[in-house]
């Protein structure tokens, strides 16, 4: 017999399916049939169901007695045999362990194929027979057969993609996972939880708007309040002497504004130098007992952490970040990207570094430009002065004879006026101490007045004025002297105290105030808060980078199933060989069934299914290929060639180069899978951020791209991913449930790019025994069953090929016949063609003997 040149079990159980084992003789350094079914029994199979299928020599199925009930030895397990029978085999010999109801045996028949190794005649099978649903099935319709035992009979049409199409899809579903490398984030308050928001907003929660953070007994409170109280004082005397008063009374006198804004200066000077030695001396990055006792030292006054923000609720917060930017869509590399962004924004850098900010508000430099001393200016521009005094000293001395003493009085009441402005001028101390300097235009004045005076007196000599006009032109060239002196002491003394700004304290003043509160919620208050924080989104954006890693490792191009694509080996006779059969090829006498050799066997004849530790016989040569050019793969059209390798005749493959759904299902199976795995790392986040184990969540995302591309092996991930049990807070999935609940597939077309109307065509068609191929030769047919209504058929169809609205329409009238299985990229129709009744012999225990 020949060696197995191929696998014939799938290489890792599939969830739900059957589990399969392979009891024929093993080659060398293979494990034995005991080893085989020690594994089996170690699979876990949900739902209470135990399912084996187990392929055997047809000539050891007595011998391996002991094998089947050690299957259940752990309760009640339902069992299809396979049996693989030489050429020669004219009987079979089974155990009552393998009868009806829970279990049944299929016996195939050596095929006469050119070129086909046994195995790729077994592999479709055992895929298939391995569907639940189809196995289910079949153990019913092998219950209603004579003896339990069943030549099968079959025809199956296989939808799967091109191995380009297989990498390409899995390579795209891969990067759409990952993402690319990204450069760092940013992230604002408007995109994260209100939890997150406070941190990075740098506001004030509303619980704590009316707390006194710097209290007046405190250092940094008796500071504000002198300071403020400087500033008060100082507005106040400004208020005093820029009136009338100020000028022409001793109201001015007690006022002495240079000493109140150099004490405002040096008040402010204090309070920031307090300021400084609080952000200085608690720059942890914890608030601890002992930083607020020596907060409250230096006179400032911590509340509790306010409600709208606890630790306890940071983690939630971070979850919901996460979830709210997987379920927009984004890759892990990128997600992984804002979370740094927000790791670096609230990451605790402690109070000392609001340093560089105290002193940018009030500086060294900005308290000299507040401490600085003004000039005092008065009178406008002084040719304007000795014009305008001129003009009133020449309106006064218009008066004839008087005019010569009230012309030059008017220009020396001027220059008095501007002398007096000089000597009370805001910027100088009463007692001379402090004195910016000033000017008044007093001399501008008194030239311009006596001149005007004179030449007034003189032309009112020449003039003839009525009586009423010299004295009304005097009075109102002295109240034009007074009113514009009056004028002028106003608007000198506003431009001073607009250049000297003291009020600019009170802005400083409210400034460090804000920076207080700020530092005092954000350095202090929330100091352990924004460390939890950091650390946690740190620790996420670091396990997100190595899931990318991790799912970049496995989306390299992986190679064709060696089950189903060899590298070599010819192309299968699809013609010839293992025949098509009828009712009508068989005979009732006895003499159909041969004399010889040529009816029976020389009994030395080997195939390829004989004996796996024997040598392989020589290949036939293949056929010709056909004169025609291989089927388009967009259409569906099969396939002969080194892309599917050699098959049996009665399996028909076509392959697509994948639909539009294809990738973005596999994506979504992806991301699905990997917020249930993060959905584990929570609460180690919670506990300890960086002692998160990263290396147990890459090993499960591991076995989810395992998982994923077997199904996109098996079925083209047509099957929906196991559902996933157990998780920590459920309630934080729901915004996802358009993720995380996969149970929606597409339609077979829109994975593979293959119409299902082939298959609906073969299953709508008449119950034609001559559509399917019985696994035996010509030899063995008489050892059917020749009543034609004995046989049982099942006919069966992946679930995914009736989704969508048009395969509503090609399967109507099918669903009470069709056999709808979850997975499987297999569909088509098992005829159990029944032995006659003395070709099978169920041997006893007694009989049997040991194995």
């Amino acid at each position: 017999m020949s060696p197995r040149v191929l696998p014939v079990l799938p290489e890792r159980p599939l969830p739900g399916h059957a589990v399969c084992l392979d009891l024929r003789t093993p080659p060398a350094g293979a494990d034995d049939p005991e080893a085989a079914v020690r594994a089996a029994l170690d699979v876990p199979q949900p739902g209470g169901e135990r399912r084996f299928l187990v392929v055997d020599e047809a000539d050891r199925l007595v011998a391996h007695q002991l094998l089947y009930e050690r299957l259940s030895s752990y309760g009640p397990a339902h069992v299809v045999c396979l049996a693989v029978g030489a050429r020669g085999e004219r009987t079979l010999s089974r155990s009552l362990t393998l009868r009806p109801p829970s279990a049944g045996v299929l016996w195939v028949f050596d095929s006469t194929e050119d070129g086909v190794p046994g195995e790729a005649v077994l592999r479709p099978l055992v895929d298939v027979l391995s569907t639940p649903e189809v196995f289910d099935a079949v153990l019913r319709a092998l219950g209603e057969v004579v003896h339990g035992v069943a030549v099968p009979a079959v025809r199956v049409l296989e939808h799967d993609l091109t191995d380009e199409a297989r990498a390409r899809a899995w390579r795209q579903a891969v990067e759409g996972l990952a993402g690319p490398d990204v450069p760092a984030g940013s992230i604002s308050a408007e995109q994260v939880p209100g939890a997150l928001a406070l941190l990075l907003d740098e506001g004030v929660p509303r619980s704590l708007s009316g707390h006194r953070w710097l209290p007046p007994q405190g250092r940094a409170g008796a500071g504000l309040a002198a300071c403020d109280a400087a500033v008060g004082e100082a507005v106040e005397g400004y208020h005093r002497i820029r009136g009338p008063a100020g000028l022409l009374t001793g109201a001015g006198r007690s006022v002495d504004l240079p000493a109140d804004l150099e004490r405002v200066t040096e008040e402010l000077g204090r309070f920031r130098t307090a300021v400084a030695d609080a952000f200085g001396a608690a720059g942890g990055t914890r608030l601890t007992a002992e930083h607020r006792g020596m907060l409250r030292d230096r006179g400032v006054e911590l509340p509790e952490l306010p409600r709208e923000i606890s630790r306890a609720g940071i983690v939630p917060a971070l979850r919901d970040l996460t979830y709210d930017l997987i379920g927009k869509g984004l890759p892990l590399r990128s997600v992984a990207a804002r979370l740094s962004a927000l790791s670096a924004r609230t990451a605790p850098v402690g109070s000392a570094a609001r340093l560089a900010r105290l002193d940018a508000i009030c500086g060294p430099e900005r308290l000299r430009r507040l401490g600085a001393r003004h000039p005092f200016t008065a009178g406008g521009p002084r040719p304007v002065a000795f014009a305008v005094t001129g003009l009133l000293a020449l309106l006064a001395g218009v008066w004839p004879v008087l005019g010569w003493v009230l012309g030059p009085a008017v220009g020396v009441l001027a220059a008095g006026l501007a002398h007096l402005m000089l000597r009370r001028r805001p910027n100088r101390s009463p007692d001379g101490r402090i004195d910016g300097g000033g000017a008044t235009g007093a001399a501008p004045r008194l030239f311009g007045g006596l001149l005007g005076g004179l030449l007034g007196a003189g032309l009112g000599s020449f003039l003839d004025l009525p009586g009423w006009a010299p004295p009304v032109a005097a009075a109102v060239a002295v109240a034009a002297v007074v009113l514009l002196a009056l004028r002028d002491w106003g608007r000198a003394v506003d431009e001073w105290w607009a250049r000297a700004d003291p009020e600019e304290a009170w802005r400083i003043l409210r400034e460090i105030q804000d920076l207080v509160v700020t530092t005092a919620v954000h350095d202090w208050l929330f100091a352990e808060v924004r460390h939890h924080c950091s650390a946690g989104a740190g620790a996420v954006a670091g396990l997100l980078r190595g899931l990318a890693e991790t799912a970049d490792a496995h989306g390299r191009p992986h190679a064709a199933r060696k089950a189903d694509r060899p590298e070599d080996g010819p192309q299968p006779a699809r013609e010839g060989g293992t025949a098509s059969w009828s009712w009508e090829d068989w005979q009732d006498d006895g003499d159909g069934w041969g004399e010889g050799t040529e009816a029976w066997g020389d009994g030395t004849e080997d195939g390829p299914w004989s004996d796996p530790a024997g040598e392989a016989a020589g290949p036939a040569a293949p056929e010709p290929p056909p004169p025609h050019g291989a089927p388009d793969r967009d259409t569906g059209g099969p396939v002969d060639g080194p892309l599917s390798g050699p098959v049996p005749g009665w399996l028909e493959r076509r392959y697509g180069d994948g639909g539009p759904a294809l990738v973005d299902t596999l994506v979504g199976d992806l991301v699905a899978g990997t917020v249930l795995i993060l959905d584990r790392c929570w609460a180690g986040i919670e506990r300890d951020p960086g002692a998160l184990a990263r290396a147990g969540h890459e090993q499960r995302l591991s076995e989810l791209l395992d998982e994923t591309r077997l199904r996109l092996e098996r079925d083209v991930a047509a099957s929906p991913p196991p559902r996933y049990e157990g998780l920590g807070d459920p309630d934080a999935l729901a915004s996802l449930a358009a993720f995380t609940d996969r149970s929606d597939r597409p339609d077979a077309a829109r994975l593979t790019g293959v119409a299902a109307d082939a298959v609906a065509r073969l299953l709508l068609a008449e119950d034609d025994p001559g559509r399917t191929v019985a696994l035996c030769g010509p030899e063995h047919l008489r050892l059917l069953s020749h009543d034609p209504l004995a046989a049982r058929q099942v006919r069966f169809v992946p679930e995914a090929m009736r989704r969508g609205a048009a395969g509503d329409d090609i399967w109507r009238g099918t669903a009470e016949e069709v056999v709808w299985t979850g997975a499987g990229r297999h569909a088509g129709i098992l005829r159990l063609v029944p032995l006659r009744t003395d070709v099978v012999h169920t041997v006893r225990a007694e009989e049997a003997g040991e194995p």
